[in-house]
């Protein structure tokens, strides 16, 4: 069975935010420096940083994938592994602390991707 259009269209906008790239375009990264979004596609002028707020769907991806990633470790490592509960916490605790910062751009990225699926990106005005 193939893709249809809009199967296709998903998997291309995903595979372009995985990369860090222009959800519109996939032509430029939407990092400008670490911690740093740029403000719009240098390619397709499409806006990155738009209203107050908008960077609360980002900030929420990456709790939610954080706890996500949390939870895994936990049970794979209480369930499967067997390990001491102390030990685990720690582990956990470091896994909290750098899992959120390594995912920030990431995080970004899919929040814009999801917003470009949903209702496309405006463009820059210059």
């Amino acid at each position: 069975m193939t893709p249809t259009l809009v199967q296709r269209n998903i998997l291309k906008t995903l595979r372009y935010a995985l990369r860090l790239k222009c959800p519109a375009c996939g032509a430029s990264s939407i990092v400008r420096k670490p911690f740093h979004i740029k403000h719009h596609c240098d390619s397709c002028d499409a806006l990155f940083k738009r209203e107050e707020g908008f960077f609360v769907g980002a900030i929420l991806m990456n709790v939610v994938v954080s706890e996500l990633i949390i939870l895994v470790v936990c049970f794979f490592a209480l369930l499967l592994l067997g390990a001491d509960y102390e030990n685990v916490l720690i582990v956990l605790f470091i896994v909290g602390l750098i899992f959120p910062v390594l995912f920030f751009h990431h995080s970004w990225s899919l929040w814009l991707a999801f917003d470009y699926l949903v209702e496309s990106l405006p463009t820059y005005e210059k």
